[in-house]
């Protein structure tokens, strides 16, 4: 594959069909930043606050709960982002110069599960909320997100300067004014209605939420202009996104009394709350869209003169069809069992790429093969089920109940309160410099780019 090709012409902004062609790089530190506060803007995230909430515990350490994490994964997600504006080159295809060409076939094929499932999870929130908002049916709302969100990522760069310019106001606005009428009510000094086993529990959901996005970074901001750029826009945007969202989630649940942990029914209960969260819900069209364009971004790892057109609306059309008939519910379990697949494998890209002593990052078509960075990734992943087994019930039941006996075998409390990203990261950082220092002098020695 040819990563240095033609620059395409003065004017043409829009993202290259295939990897054939260098990509444009119209964005600065302004339209990263509010790209990416765009994509904090989800439901996902004050749902997810019941999470969060500590229960009989003060309120404030519930927030600062989320400070920390929205730190933690913000600057995880500025690292993972930088060295796309750095390469110009996909995030899939940036995994080159850390695991070789087709050793970096294996994260793409996860990835690819990933972004389908989050994108028709996306159609299917969007979906639900603007129906109980609007009290009408599912699937035109489905229908509707689906072919919206394909549409956009057609043109993924005119869509960003678009979200840029306008559609980070409208947020504010709507978000300014749930604020003040959720601070409006009287808060408790420790609220009870909460799911969160620990503080690090706590934190490590908000981490999540950031990192989740890291295996899609570098396909954006591969159009920023520095590096710096780059890394300080993701980080800041998504991570302020981030404390605004978990925050306000936890505010609505205690300030209404959610008994039912429902954070929507809680903002509902605000007055006008329905409109507020009615452009929330047209907002977070761009995580969908997102998904469904870093889908196909993605796939040209493996097959690089794939037109990412033709690949986005055959899984836009997919997205739709499972969020039309699929137990999306069930599906969730694998949603998070592929984010704790990608915790430590941000592990292992961020030291080898920022700690390991290096050359050019290889990322052409014969990127040497590391594959004892794979061991390095495989044990973060251990790690991270070892300290909270991912949780399914019926048929993948057994897969929890394994690791959960093999935590009795180690030793290891059920609920031990550690934050699994954490251990996950750090059992991947430690590994990535214990078997990556060997690869580099290796790789130096037989004379290859490292």
């Amino acid at each position: 594959m040819d990563t240095s090709g033609t620059h395409r012409p003065v004017g043409v902004l829009e993202a290259p069909l295939t990897l054939a062609a260098s990509p444009p790089r119209p964005l600065g530190l302004a339209s990263t930043t509010a790209f990416w506060w765009n994509l904090g803007i989800s439901l996902l995230l004050p749902v997810a606050a019941v999470y969060v909430v500590l229960p009989n515990r003060p309120l404030w350490v519930s927030l600062l709960a989320i400070v920390v994490g929205a730190v933690i994964g913000g600057t995880l997600l500025g690292l993972a982002a930088a060295p796309g504006a750095r390469e110009g080159v996909p995030a899939m295809v940036l995994l080159r110069g850390l695991l070789g060409r087709r050793v970096s076939y294996v994260p793409t094929v996860a990835n690819l599960a990933q972004c389908v499932g989050w994108a028709t999870f996306e159609i299917v929130v969007i979906a639900e909320a603007a129906s109980r908002i609007l009290g009408t049916p599912e699937w035109p709302w489905v229908l509707g997100a689906g072919a919206l969100a394909t549409t956009m990522a057609l043109r993924p760069l005119g869509v960003v300067r678009l979200l840029a310019r306008y559609a980070v106001w409208v947020a504010l606005v709507a978000v300014v004014y749930l604020f003040v009428q959720v601070l409006a009510q009287p808060l408790p000094a420790r609220p009870q209605a909460g799911q969160a086993a620990s503080f690090w529990t706590a934190v490590d959901v908000v981490i999540a939420l950031p990192v989740s996005w890291a295996p899609l970074a570098a396909d954006y901001t591969r159009h920023v202009r520095t590096a710096r750029t780059a890394g300080v826009g993701a980080g800041l945007g998504y991570g302020a996104a981030t404390i605004v969202f978990f925050t306000l989630g936890v505010l609505a649940l205690v300030a209404y009394d959610a008994g039912g942990l429902d954070v929507i029914d809680a903002l509902l209960a605000v007055p006008l709350g329905a409109l507020a969260l009615l452009v929330l819900v047209v907002i977070e069209l761009d995580e969908a869209f997102a998904n469904v364009y870093s889908t196909a971004v993605s796939s040209q790892n493996i097959a690089a003169r794939l037109d990412r057109r033709v690949m986005a609306v055959g899984v836009g059309t997919l997205a739709t069809l499972l969020a039309l008939s699929f137990d999306i519910v069930a599906y969730e379990p694998f949603l998070f069992l592929i984010g704790s697949i990608f915790v430590p494998l941000v592990g292992v890209l961020v030291v080898a790429y920022y700690v390991l002593p290096r050359g050019g990052w290889d990322v052409s078509g014969t990127a040497p093969a590391r594959p004892l960075l794979l061991l390095a990734w495989a044990a973060g992943f251990v790690a991270y089920q070892l300290t909270l087994p991912t949780f399914f019930a019926g048929p993948g039941a057994g897969w929890t109940a394994w690791w959960s006996e093999r935590q009795g075998d180690l030793g290891i409390e059920a609920a031990n309160g550690w934050s699994a990203s954490l251990v996950s990261l750090g059992v991947a950082a430690v590994l990535t410099v214990v078997v990556g220092l060997p690869a580099v002098a290796r790789d130096r020695r037989r004379g290859t780019p490292v």
